[in-house]
């Protein structure tokens, strides 16, 4: 079902940008990034990805109401992929399947029940499958290069095997963790905290989980910056939603340096590259994705 959008005049400009390229390194500057509005009124927005023919994929994720996962493609039209979805988080899309997460859920994760599940979705078929259940609250997902998902929550990092074996715990143990970005080698994940009032970034070697991960900090935030999901670029650099701060801002893991790329976004919740180098797409609970492009 297609329902129309409130759609800024970036959408004709941005149609060919959207694919399944991502996160070719930008340019080193700190200057701000120009925004534009892509799309509004799309209800509360907790993620995107890329769904690899042209178009966004978007979790709404309302608080009284069942969310769902939809469709924004670059003529401005959105469709319901998915109804009736309890508070989808994190997507991963492989082969034409997206995955996602549900139960992300402010309420899921007072009380700690194990009622978050891994679900799919056959993008072209619309058949609907459940990978993996009994998880609290997750919400951030990756994919590994070994075919594994790992979900992000506020006990740390939970690994949904690919072979369809129960999760597991996989780093981070006992960590409140939101935001989760493979760097392009496939060698380390990065994971940002979410409730921390200093955010910091930690980079864990799928190689070997185990071992005590690096971490940067991000200073000078906000009083209570709320970091959510993240993204990474070519150079290992990553690029973070402030959500309470309304910032986007990019940690340079080599030196440690952070910039403010965007600011006065309204509660952005997860930042993904687009197919064109140096456009990042922002959503937001407000129901908004932006563009971000740099100077």
């Amino acid at each position: 079902m297609l329902r129309s959008l409130l759609v800024g005049a970036a959408v004709a400009v941005l149609a060919p940008l959207w694919g399944p390229g991502a996160g070719t390194a930008a340019p080193s500057s700190c200057e701000p990034w120009a925004m534009t509005t892509v799309a509004h009124g799309l209800g509360s927005l907790e993620n995107l990805a890329l769904d690899g023919r042209g178009g966004l994929l978007l979790s709404q994720n309302n608080l009284v109401v069942p969310g769902s996962l939809d469709s924004l493609d670059p003529s401005g039209q959105v469709s319901t992929v998915v109804a009736g979805v309890d508070s989808p988080g994190g997507i991963v899309v492989r082969d034409r399947v997206a995955y996602f997460v549900t139960g992300d859920s402010t309420w899921a994760a007072l009380p700690g029940g194990p009622t978050g599940t891994v679900d799919a979705v056959d993008l072209d078929t619309g058949a609907r499958w459940t990978v993996a259940r009994g998880l609290v609250a997750p919400n951030g997902l990756a994919g590994l290069p070994s075919g594994d998902l790992v979900v992000s929550g506020r006990t740390g990092l939970t690994l949904v095997p690919a072979s369809g074996s129960a999760p597991r715990p996989y780093a981070l143990d006992g960590v409140a963790v939101n935001g989760l970005g493979l760097d392009p080698s496939g060698r380390w994940l990065y994971v940002g905290t979410s409730v921390d009032p200093v955010p910091s970034v930690y980079r864990v070697d799928v190689t070997d989980p185990g071992a005590p991960p690096q971490r940067w900090t991000i200073p000078d935030a906000g009083l209570f910056p709320v970091p959510d999901d993240l993204a990474v670029d070519s150079d290992g650099r990553v690029y973070i939603a402030l959500n309470f701060a309304g910032l986007v801002v990019r940690l340079d893991t080599a030196t440690g340096q952070a910039c403010t790329l965007a600011s006065g976004l309204t509660t952005p919740t997860s930042v993904r590259f687009g197919s064109e180098r140096d456009v990042l797409y922002v959503s937001s609970f407000d129901g908004t994705v932006t563009s971000l492009r740099p100077p």
